[in-house]
């Protein structure tokens, strides 16, 4: 057990002939004491001190750990977030892909009728035109002929007969 300044204080020495001067012993354990008391005060303060210490020490250690955690997290929160973009992402590029091939196939698909729908007007075209110069040379074929002459002139027979009565 440690000495306490109460312990220095009481202490008592035995007398013996040719001793030590009495008063100058008490003056110097009065010292001890004073020093004693004083060393135990800082060094009570210095455990004050480490125990205050220590606690804001436990305290930031306490921050550290939750920020280190909270990073963690953040950090695969926004692995996370970046994965579902990505992922969006391709469902996104994927389904353009699918609309795209459909509206080109839809366009092949409405150009080739329109092509085939131009060839058949074409065709339609060419037999219209076959058939109409047919009927104009046939027509043509009928103004030609010497019947015409005969009915001119039977006509206007007729209308010189008609006038004269």
């Amino acid at each position: 057990m440690p000495l306490t300044p109460l312990d220095i204080h009481n202490k008592e020495f035995g007398r013996r002939l040719r001793g030590y001067d009495e008063d100058e012993v008490n003056e110097f354990l009065d010292q001890v004491i004073k020093d004693y008391e004083a060393l135990i005060r800082e060094n009570k303060d210095l455990q004050n001190q480490i125990l205050n210490l220590q606690e804001k020490l436990n305290h930031f250690a306490n921050i550290e750990e939750t920020l280190s955690k909270t990073i963690i997290v953040a950090q695969e929160a926004a692995d996370e977030v970046k994965g579902n973009a990505k992922k969006e992402a391709q469902l996104i590029i994927k389904e353009a892909e699918k609309n795209a091939d459909r509206i080109v196939n839809d366009s092949l698909m409405k150009s080739r009728k329109v092509s085939l729908e131009v060839e058949e007007l074409k065709k339609q075209a060419s037999i219209y035109r076959m058939r109409f110069r047919t009927l104009v040379e046939a027509q043509l074929e009928l103004l030609s002929q010497d019947g015409w002459d005969k009915l001119e002139s039977a006509s206007s027979s007729l209308s010189i007969e008609h006038s004269s009565r």
